[in-house]
């Protein structure tokens, strides 16, 4: 291969409808393909699909069971709690040489397709967006950027390379790096914090951009994740968290993370990946978390009046 052209994604929550277009701006003609089952396809036609208002209907899709070339990138952007299904829907789109990005949040999901999958997944997070999803409109100020790298190699391999052009004529903002878990770990860092805070306080962005108990209480969950990352040998110090409350600055303070939004419409968040990860970590190295421990429960207990 030496150019990305057929691309399949999975997955058209947030981050799917944030990038789609973007995504099938660089494929071949009519290289780009959505995987969904056949009610979702007919939800979206009964429905429509909007990114900031404007409808997104040219778009191929294809069921699990239909056959098809392999994809050159298959994407996953789908809920953790979909991840097992959508890694057996995917399975006709992985050919020899398809390259795996995941966009999902937290530190685990490109190991549960590695398992199914092999070494095609690479190691990616996508930072600095403030989509907030309204049923099946999207609407957002601030796209984001792309970080992309091997997981276990810190060499520029000619993979990389490859997605790296194709972000490129895709218009989308990227960084390739040679420490990709590390920077990984730091997006989950970010999560604890920015994710549960925000939905136990019922607030926005706005909520921790400003100093005040809200913003002391996300950094000390950030920092629980500081010290698991040194018991698990991953390089994350202050100067990370310094780094990434700099890319919350600038979010819409009228934005909401998407735990927040899961919980305003009534749905089952992610907090076993962020708060349910630290403390599982915790326990296995014999840590304290408790920041985590009781952000776990009060967001299931939110979980519960739905």
């Amino acid at each position: 291969m030496n150019r990305i052209k057929t691309v399949s994604l999975i997955g058209l929550g947030a981050l799917g409808l944030l990038f789609s277009e973007s995504f099938a701006s660089a494929a071949s003609p009519g290289g780009f393909r959505i995987i969904a089952d056949a009610s979702r396809q007919a939800r979206y036609r009964k429905e429509g699909l909007y990114n900031n208002d404007k409808a997104l209907n040219n778009f191929k899709m294809l069921r699990p069971d239909e056959a098809c070339e392999p994809a050159d990138l298959l994407i996953f952007a789908v809920k953790y709690g979909q991840l097992s299904q959508a890694i057996a829907d995917a399975a006709l789109h992985v050919g020899d040489q398809t390259i795996i990005l995941s966009l999902l949040n937290g530190i685990s999901s490109e190991e549960d397709i590695r398992a199914v999958y092999g070494d095609k997944v690479l190691g990616c997070t996508v930072q600095g967006m403030d989509a907030t999803k309204e049923g099946n409109r999207l609407y957002w100020k601030n796209m984001g950027a792309f970080t992309v790298g091997e997981l276990y190699s810190d060499q520029i391999t000619p993979r990389l390379l490859l997605v790296a052009d194709y972000l490129t004529r895709a218009k989308l903002p990227h960084t390739i790096v040679t420490d990709m878990r590390d920077r990984m770990w730091g997006k989950f860092m970010l999560n604890v914090g920015i994710n549960q805070v925000i939905s136990v306080f019922e607030g926005n962005y706005g909520t921790i951009q400003r100093e005040g108990p809200e913003r002391k209480r996300m950094i000390a969950a950030m920092r629980e994740v500081i010290t698991l990352a040194k018991a698990e040998g991953i390089k994350l110090d202050d100067n990370d968290l310094l780094y990434w409350l700099d890319v919350i600055r600038p979010l819409a303070a009228e934005g909401m993370p998407s735990m927040r939004q899961d919980l305003l419409q009534g749905r089952k968040t992610e907090v076993d990946l962020f708060a349910g990860t630290v403390v599982k970590l915790g326990q296995k190295h014999g840590i304290a978390t408790p920041v985590n421990q009781a952000l776990l429960g009060e967001i299931l207990a939110l979980e519960k009046k739905f």
